[in-house]
């Protein structure tokens, strides 16, 4: 069988401009999914949006790419992947450009969920490359490794160069940079791939579009639901009624139309693996968990008031301890592929440890320093866990099963990072409520502490100038901030609790399996890799 040659022979046969190539094009794509993730503010004055339509639209560029992930391997066994290439980053150059000119949210959001699409469509093409030039026992780990840690990190790395461009101009100076970055990968591809690869070309024919669009309905209608079910109360809103109605009939006939389509766009027979659903609930989980660092970010902004670019240093803190972890993990895995039950139990110990962590430590007075070592073992917890719990997931399932194990643990990452969002929104509103009445309760005219923190504010204020009648409202507005910082700091704590007990709960299970496992095989848990048999 003739191989086939997606590259000219001058770059094919120089290793490091090879991976530089394929690096540069797969993170060309990357980009535009995390162009704004860090610097949300301005898109939020530059759009007239809430919070709310920049969640949404980050959310529906990940429908594109869910959407879009199934035809890939269709695509790439039919199209030469150079002019496939050209075609999807030229229109990946389009949609960056209409961003420059639109001021519509609704106009915002069609574009971002086709970049989502021109997202997965590069990537996809990089994922089909980036292996064939790895040695076959580094390829599952060092590109997964290479993938994820580019997209776990970018978000950071890309927010340093989109924060300098929105502080010295508008936030669409953010899109010419990422156009010219753009121009650059097209011009790899023009001049370093091969016109004719020589691949085995399969029809593309009977493919379910309508199951596309039953998709799209089902996935844009949840996160529509998930991200604006807290401002309009949920159900009580026709809106928030519609949307999940929706989502509900968009999934009932995907799932009707997949099980009687002799070809259709996912293989379900992947549910029938036990140990894929073991991965599936990891995958779940861990995204679940990871996202409590936003309450980090959060509380720099709001209460240590820190400019977005003193946020994104603290950002980098955590990516370094990611990137370090997942080069660890995967030189490990690859000498040894039965190591991923220690992983779990490293990570999910390192995360226990962080979450206990910021819990102990969270006051409303917190350094750069404080939260140098917390931030960095969180970064290390997603080094231990993520590249192990993919490929826990990845081999749980048979080759025949194609790239359903893969779509489907994406469209996990997307309810798991969706609940997530909700979750915590809805866990710390609960809490806030709880201790705002807490402390509501002892902020009367006999309560000593509250008489004299009010008295102190009182005389502040008076020997400042302020007549009594202002010290007055003025000292009642200091205490009413004062409370709500309190309020924030405490539901935050409480928030990170849970979490580190659900964490414990997780470690205690893994610790478990990998002892009885090893009591029932006399030696390291070898039983425990999953395999598809």
């Amino acid at each position: 069988m003739i191989q086939p040659t997606y590259l000219k022979p001058w770059l094919a046969n120089w290793s490091w401009g090879t991976r530089i190539a394929l690096f540069l094009v797969l993170l060309s794509s990357i980009v535009e999914f995390v162009a704004f993730a860090l610097s949300q503010n301005y898109v939020i004055s530059y759009l007239g949006a809430q919070p709310e339509d920049v969640s949404f639209s980050i959310q529906i560029c990940y429908v594109g790419i869910l959407a879009a992930l199934p035809f890939q391997p269709r695509f790439l066994r039919w199209f030469e992947m150079k002019y496939y290439l050209l075609a999807v980053m030229v229109f990946g150059i389009a949609l960056s450009i209409a961003c420059i000119y639109t001021t519509d949210i609704i106009a915002f959001f069609i574009i971002r969920f086709f970049q989502g699409m021109v997202v997965c469509a590069v990537a996809a093409s990089m994922l089909t490359l980036i292996p064939a030039f790895l040695e076959l026992a580094y390829r599952q780990a060092v590109s997964s490794s290479i993938f994820y840690g580019t997209v776990l990190s970018s978000s950071v790395l890309i927010g340093v160069i989109a924060s300098q461009v929105s502080l010295n101009s508008n936030f669409t100076g953010i899109y010419n940079y990422l156009i010219l970055f753009q121009l650059l990968a097209l011009s790899i591809v023009i001049l370093g791939f091969s016109p004719k690869s020589n691949i085995n070309r399969y029809p593309l024919y009977q493919v379910d579009w309508t199951g596309f669009v039953f998709f799209v309905c089902a996935a844009a209608g949840l996160a529509y639901v998930m991200v604006y079910g807290s401002k309009y109360y949920w159900f009580y809103d026709q809106r928030i009624l519609n949307a999940a109605l929706i989502s509900l009939g968009g999934l009932a006939l995907y799932i009707y139309r997949s099980l009687t389509l002799k070809r259709p766009l996912l293989d379900f027979r992947v549910f029938l693996y036990p140990k894929f659903w073991i991965g599936l609930s990891l995958v779940g989980l861990y995204y679940g968990m990871k996202e409590s660092i936003n309450i980090v970010f959060g509380y720099t902004a709001s209460v240590l008031q820190w400019s977005t670019p003193q946020v994104i240093e603290l950002g980098l803190v955590n990516v370094a301890g990611l990137i370090i972890f997942l080069v660890v993990s995967a030189v490990i895995l690859i000498r040894k592929k039965n190591a991923i039950l220690g992983f779990l139990i490293s990570g999910f110990s390192v995360s226990l440890c962080y979450h206990l962590w910021m819990y102990l430590i969270f006051t409303p007075d917190l350094s750069f320093r404080d939260l140098l070592a917390p931030m960095f073992l969180q970064g290390a917890a997603s080094g231990l866990l993520f590249v192990p719990i993919m490929m826990f997931v990845l081999t749980s399932v048979p080759p025949s099963t194609g790239i359903t194990g893969l779509a489907v643990a994406a469209c996990t990452r997307f309810f798991s990072l969706l609940n997530a969002g909700a979750g915590f929104y809805n866990l710390q509103l609960y809490y806030s409520q709880l201790y705002k009445e807490s402390f509501l309760a002892h902020i009367t005219d006999v309560d000593a502490n509250a008489a004299e923190r009010l008295g102190g504010f009182r005389q502040l204020f008076l020997s400042r100038g302020f007549s009594p009648d202002q010290a007055a409202g003025m000292a009642n507005a200091s205490l009413t901030k004062g409370l709500t910082i309190q309020v924030q700091l405490l539901s935050s704590r409480a928030t990170f609790l849970v979490i580190a007990e659900l964490t414990g709960v997780i470690l205690v299970i893994t610790i478990a399996v990998y002892v009885f496992n090893l009591l029932h095989t006399g030696s390291s848990p070898k039983k425990l890799v999953p395999t598809a048999s």
